[in-house]
């Protein structure tokens, strides 16, 4: 699909993951075998990157998103929360393709356990770029899924010097050259572990950035908030103390509040706190993106929520 407009200069630019997402929330999880009721299901916009940019752009950044759909209702759905957001949405559309759809069952403390379901036609290809997308930007964003279009996009932003930011959960083939082109790597919990073989999370912050020259490498922790490394200290900040209805989403949010305070310039510890509260808010609500608040009640969250007591993390 061509675009024929050229593309103007933005805050954010996101490449990776879009779904529709079906929420259903139950009081006990499912046992092997077993049969349990629930009462009601939601349908809602999600996926990593997306729900990243389009939260940037409730906080009233200006963003675009590059990504692929089908041609069901579940892209329309998309396309339709895009427009009405104002995101730039560079979609490549796959004729007689179902979009990416998740089921997601969400228990009584919050927790989600994620089905997935994606056509692999809608792999997002190098092919698909245009390197204007990419370049007219002040920050690059991905979550990896897509790692060969991902790589390229990054190394077009790190020549261009732009910012480059990654969310990673998975060591997906060839994701060492997309990390070489990383200056915020920020990923899940085990993948320090799982990439680099050594156990202690400290140890394996520390590797990371040595191996790939990351300006900052992290480890977002759920209820234990996040540990960073930034070549001088590491920084544990806690996360906030909120009535959890459902993290769907939650570390999509918490890339989007640090991109927002990576923005704005703010120090390594501020931007962290912003975006643990950002994350904690959206935790509140179900979905996604059920609990993007303004960015006002970010900051009243975090002058007056109580954090978790700060754990080792390290260990």
């Amino acid at each position: 699909m061509s675009f024929m407009t050229k593309p103007s200069l933005v805050d954010l630019v996101g490449v990776g993951l879009n779904a529709t997402d079906t929420l259903i929330p139950l009081a006990t999880y499912p046992e092997r075998g077993s049969k349990v009721e629930y009462s009601n299901a939601s349908i809602m916009p999600g996926g990593q990157a997306a729900s990243t940019v389009i939260a940037c752009q409730t906080w009233g950044l200006s963003t675009r998103y590059v990504g692929k759909l089908g041609d069901d209702e579940a892209a329309a759905l998309h396309r339709r929360e895009f427009a009405r957001a104002g995101v730039d949405a560079r979609l490549i559309t796959v004729p007689n393709a179902a979009s990416p759809q998740s089921l997601i069952l969400v228990d009584s403390g919050g927790e989600r356990t994620v089905i997935q379901r994606r056509d692999s036609r809608l792999q997002l290809q190098p092919a698909d770029l245009d390197r204007d997308w990419i370049t007219n930007a002040r920050c690059f964003h991905t979550d990896g899924c897509e790692t060969a279009a991902a790589t390229l996009a990054a190394s077009w932003a790190r020549a261009a010097g732009i910012p480059t930011v990654a969310d990673l959960d998975e060591a997906y083939p060839g994701v060492d050259d997309l990390i070489a082109s990383i200056d915020h790597l920020i990923v899940s919990r085990d993948f320090p572990v799982l990439l680099t073989g050594e156990r202690n999370l400290e140890q394996a912050l520390r590797r990371l950035k040595t191996r790939y020259g990351c300006a900052v490498t992290a480890a977002t922790l759920g209820q234990d908030g996040v540990l960073a490394w930034d070549g001088r200290e590491f920084h544990l900040r806690p996360a906030f103390c909120v009535h959890v209805a459902d993290t769907t989403g939650a570390g999509d949010i918490f890339h989007a509040g640090f991109i927002y305070g990576l923005l704005q310039d703010w120090p390594l510890p501020q931007i962290l706190d912003f975006a643990c509260a950002a994350a904690a808010l959206n935790c509140t609500a179900s979905g996604a993106r059920g609990g993007i608040r303004p960015v006002q009640h970010i900051h009243e969250l975090m002058a007056a929520t109580p954090r978790y007591a700060a754990a080792p993390a390290a260990e």
